[in-house]
């Protein structure tokens, strides 16, 4: 994996630079602070799939953590779920008409 750094204006001059290189990190000469990040098609495509991957392990981690929440709910004693088990159909739909 070819790598550089280069300037803004450097890279305005010669965009070729983009061609010979798979990661170009893109920096402010003045401060030297890094602005900007180029990746090739390869490495693209690598890290898309990289932030796919990530994003479905945090909706994956939050699923389980509903999932937990839910079942520990559900285990305990809760006086206010079961106020709503023993009244009858229609007051669970004025409740939930309420709601939205």
């Amino acid at each position: 994996m070819a790598t550089i750094r280069v300037g803004i204006r450097d890279l305005i001059r010669n965009s070729n630079i983009l061609k010979k290189y798979d990661y170009v990190e893109i920096e402010d000469k003045k401060t030297h602070q890094l602005r900007g990040v180029f990746l090739s098609k390869e490495m693209a495509k690598e890290f898309k799939k990289y932030l796919e991957e990530k994003k479905k392990k945090r909706i994956q981690e939050k699923l389980n953590a509903l999932d937990n929440i839910v079942k520990f709910a559900k285990s305990s004693k809760n006086s206010f779920l079961e106020q709503f088990e023993k009244d009858d159909f229609k007051v669970l739909q004025k409740v939930k008409g309420s709601m939205e």
